[in-house]
């Protein structure tokens, strides 16, 4: 309110009183609720989910996950499924169980494809929801993961070994080319990253029975990448929300 406050007299030299503001931004509140609770389409053939970390005053400040869903539709169009306050801490599969519900109780009967960053649970949540969906591992930030594993001055050298196991035409190819970089030189000097990819593998590589037109829908969440540079891009001068209200 005190940013709108300021906003007001500097533009237009009018003064306004918080309490006045607050009475009108509350006036969105059932605009926000019905937006979180509309209906959805009963099928999404590409579901992609991610989260994004905000400050919040909650006794004292503190990080808070915002989960993500976002639609791709029959069209190709991409929505906004909807977004969740997770508690302080790291993510769990009951959290993620309401989540997937709530979408489904909203009508979404069914997802084909599932794209996510291996978040603990989720993969178990998503089967128990949609059965039959498949579960695609988000391969850019598989790619990410094993650069943590590797020294700043091999990190281009790593990435650029790597390509062939993700570009790979099926997944007999991609097994292939990580036991090849298993074998070289930098896959001995960096097990670690050979692990990744080995622990996500069925999770990695359905997005490999699809052809080339589908794979850039599908392998990656360059969607919220767009999404969460923008909700930074609004957040950034902040430095944190006095409750949870003001952040949805």
């Amino acid at each position: 309110t005190g940013e709108i406050q300021a906003h007001l007299e500097e533009i237009y030299d009018t003064t306004v009183s918080r309490e006045t503001i607050s009475k009108i931004t509350d006036e969105i509140v059932e605009d926000m609720l019905a937006w979180q609770n509309r209906p959805l389409d009963p099928l999404y053939p590409v579901v992609l989910i991610d989260a994004i970390v905000i400050k919040v005053r909650d006794a004292q400040v503190a990080n808070r996950p915002v989960y993500v869903a976002i639609g791709v539709n029959l069209q190709g169009e991409r929505d906004v499924l909807g977004l969740w306050l997770g508690p302080t801490g790291s993510e769990g599969a009951k959290q993620w169980a309401t989540m997937l519900t709530e979408l489904k109780n909203r009508g979404l009967a069914d997802a084909l494809i599932v794209c996510c960053d291996g978040l603990k649970g989720l993969p178990d949540s998503i089967r128990t929801t949609w059965p039959d969906a498949t579960v695609q591992t988000c391969v850019v930030h598989l790619i990410r993961a094993p650069t943590r594993f590797v020294g700043y001055q091999h990190r281009k050298v790593v990435a650029a070994a790597l390509k062939p196991i993700y570009q790979a035409p099926d997944a007999d190819t991609a097994r292939v080319e990580l036991e090849a970089f298993k074998a070289s030189d930098l896959g001995q000097r960096y097990p670690n990253t050979v692990a990744v990819f080995e622990n996500a593998w069925e999770r990695f590589t359905p997005f490999l029975a699809f052809p080339p037109e589908l794979l850039r829908v599908i392998y990656t969440t360059n969607s919220f990448e767009s999404l969460n540079f923008h909700l930074r891009k609004i957040i950034k001068n902040r430095g944190h929300f006095p409750n949870d209200g003001a952040l949805v």
